[in-house]
């Protein structure tokens, strides 16, 4: 049936950016039919009481990872207990269409999402029915058997392009003018049915240290791709680049930047370096991101306003990986715990071990044993809340790296470890939220799940950055959450509270909300019958969540409600039909 919502007493923030104002709010049909004050019920109209509360645009998700998830994990919680009600994906360059044709490519795309993005290996095998060639007759699939409690995007991965068109000479070398033919004919029909753009990936090597495919792209195959982008008005070029590892972000940056130029096409970076250890990076970022303000470039940095937590366990974790620890990465690679339990044993590895854990990046929290805090026990032997420092101390082993060896082999491969965060800029990331061409809201809710869950980090940007310290207001907070989110990625019937547009919002007492702690749920399937972990959050709570006008949070709960819808950039009539010719 119809679902007819009036929303009364609230205080809109219409996602603009413009000043809060009292008004009622009337949804009918999935849209917002009428603004005012002293608006009346009609007959069948549900009456929301939101006195004291704010009436803002449901929450755009920039950047999440639930490619695999939604099929195994459909209620995507917490994100409508958060207000969100648009998630997007298929960033990094990792996406799950186009889908390559051998067995061992598409064991490669499910590998790239298990360790960089902690998306378990099993359901991904055996759950997503992997019933799909090209980007296209992936979305039809997700449609046909997906249900989901918000819209859901995504972009066309870069790696799984070069996987499709070269096999694994994508690792190796260029493309050939054969094979970039047949990418730029894959990534126009993902295109064409609403992907939206193409990501790409300039930051991370696999667990075996190698670049990803992506990083083998000569400027002809990109220049060709984003020749085939730039039909498309709506799209987006994104690419993550590496300020965080390797420090090769400002070179490639000062790269994409000039062809994102020549192509005409919108870009987004991710991003401006935010933690204090980069700050040897951040005077070069800035001056290119403001030469491209200065050039009129459609081109827009992303962040996010929490730094980065790792929490460490010993079955799949890029930890090591991301910190230069190739042997400790290699333990973690190595699978059953018999073996890995032979490898702390030996003494050879551990000779190694050492070796690398003392040329680690310098950056890396893993040098300070004071940094890193045993967590959990899988085997309950302990000791547990106590820093790696305290355990040397208590054990008399000398080396950090022997250390967590011996802990490890005491306590099992579930055991975990919690890497101190890196401290944040706090100057940058004023700039930044208040910058005319940035990105709020880089979550990456949906991966990480024995990591930790991003779902979440608006509400910490709207309690932290506005009601606790007040470093911006709450319609600056708002706009960068909505509609400066729906504008750029071309979601131009969303993200802003006005008459006609759809009825995605949220509704909440800022007293009331917070950013909960993590806490573990056993709701995993395991490729055995079991169940294993993941972390999520309790909700924040919003007091109301409207999914194209229908409850998917509500009164303290999720409704089991499944509104969402598979959204793409909107494109004005005249550019649809005159790529439709095409």
């Amino acid at each position: 049936m119809e679902i007819r919502i009036l929303i009364k007493n609230g205080t809109v923030v219409d996602g603009t950016g413009g000043a809060a104002y009292p008004a009622d709010v009337r949804v009918a049909s999935g849209r917002i039919v009428e603004i005012g004050k002293g608006l009346q019920a009609g007959r069948g109209e549900r009456v929301v009481n939101a006195t004291d509360c704010y009436v803002t645009p449901g929450f755009i998700e920039t950047h999440n990872h639930w490619d695999g998830g939604v099929w195994w994990n459909p209620n995507l919680e917490p994100l409508p207990a958060y207000g969100a009600t648009t998630s997007i994906n298929g960033n990094c360059g990792f996406s799950i269409a186009p889908a390559p044709q051998t067995e061992e490519d598409v064991s490669d795309v499910i590998d790239i999402f298990n360790y960089f993005e902690d998306i378990p290996e099993e359901p991904m095998r055996q759950i997503v029915p992997w019933d799909w060639k090209k980007w296209s007759e992936y979305k039809a699939s997700m449609q046909a058997k997906v249900k989901l409690p918000l819209h859901f995007s995504a972009f066309c991965g870069h790696i799984p392009l070069r996987l499709c068109a070269m096999g694994q000479d994508a690792w190796k070398r260029s493309a050939t003018p054969a094979e970039i033919a047949q990418m730029c004919e894959l990534l126009d029909d993902a295109l064409a049915a609403g992907a939206m753009g193409l990501s790409s990936n300039y930051l991370d090597y696999d667990k075996y240290e190698r670049p990803l495919p992506s990083q083998q792209a000569d400027d002809a195959e990109f220049e060709a791709l984003l020749g085939v982008l730039a039909k498309y008005p709506g799209a987006t070029f994104q690419v993550i680049l590496d300020y965080f590892m390797r420090k090769t972000a400002n070179a490639s940056l000062e790269r994409f930047g000039r062809l994102a130029k020549a192509a005409g096409i919108r870009m987004q970076w991710a991003g401006m370096p935010t933690l204090q250890y980069m700050n040897d990076q951040l005077p070069r970022a800035e001056e290119l991101h403001e030469q491209f303000k200065a050039e009129g470039l459609d081109i827009y940095t992303a962040f996010n306003v929490i730094s980065p937590t790792s929490v460490i366990n010993f079955g799949r974790t890029l930890v090591f990986g991301q910190n230069g620890n190739p042997v400790w990465q290699e333990l973690v690679n190595t699978p059953c715990w018999d073996a890995k339990a032979a490898l702390l044993s030996d003494s050879e590895w551990r000779d190694r071990a050492r070796e690398s854990w003392d040329n680690q990046f310098a950056h890396s929290y893993l040098h300070d044993p004071s940094a890193n805090l045993l967590r959990e026990s899988e085997s309950g032997y302990g000791p547990t809340g106590v820093t790696l420092a305290e355990y040397m101390a208590q054990t008399g082993i000398n080396h950090p790296s022997d250390a967590m060896a011996q802990w490890v082999l005491n306590n099992g491969q579930e055991s975990t470890i919690l890497k101190k965060s890196w401290e944040k800029d706090e100057v940058i990331l004023n700039k930044l939220l208040v910058d005319t061409h940035s990105l709020a809201n880089v979550s990456d809710a949906g991966a990480h799940g024995k990591l930790f869950c991003g779902a979440g980090y608006a509400v910490f940007l709207l309690t932290d950055y506005v009601r606790d310290r007040k470093v911006i207001s709450l319609e600056q907070a708002v706009h960068m959450l909505t509609w400066r989110l729906a504008n750029f990625f071309g979601l131009h019937d969303r993200g802003k509270i006005e008459v006609g547009l759809a009825a995605d919002i949220t509704v909440f007492n800022l007293d009331e909300i917070e950013m909960r702690p993590e806490k573990k749920t056993f709701d995993v399937w395991d490729g055995t019958g079991g169940r294993t972990y993941r972390y999520t959050r309790d909700p924040a709570p919003m007091r109301l969540t409207l999914v194209a006008g229908v409850p998917t949070f509500d009164n303290g709960e999720f409704t089991g409600r499944y509104p969402g819808e598979f959204v793409g950039p909107e494109l004005a009539g005249s550019e649809a039909l005159s790529i439709a010719a095409e």
